[in-house]
């Protein structure tokens, strides 16, 4: 499973979201980014959490920093990225995985709504 990949590629997004926030002159997207950051950290730490207690420890991280730069970066791999592999994250039985994995999504569109169309 790619339980490592997704919770690396998840803090790539925060870390990204972050600068992004700071880096905004729009305070709609600011708040927006800055709600996306606090939320993803402790839904990703409840999966890897959740994960690691039925599977094991992950030691199979990808070590390579991937700064997002722009929004569009988050509807058009992240959320992609979610949508066309969320399988190889957690077992066919496992709904609590899957559960926190849609609130993360849950999460990424919203944020994608605010972004897109707040000013």
């Amino acid at each position: 499973m790619k339980a490592g990949e997704f919770i690396q590629k998840s803090f790539h997004v925060r870390t990204s979201a972050h600068n992004m926030h700071l880096n905004t002159t729009s305070y709609a997207k600011h708040v927006a980014l800055n709600d996306f950051y606090d939320e993803i950290i402790d839904l990703v730490d409840s999966y890897a959490e959740g994960y690691q207690g039925k599977y094991g420890l992950i030691d199979n991280y990808p070590g390579a920093f991937r700064q997002y730069a722009t929004r569009a970066a988050l509807d058009e791999d992240y959320v992609r990225y979610i949508n066309e592999n969320p399988t190889e994250f957690y077992g066919k039985a496992d709904t609590f995985l899957s559960n926190i994995v849609d609130e993360i999504v849950a999460l990424s569109y919203s944020t994608l709504y605010k972004l897109k169309f707040l000013k």
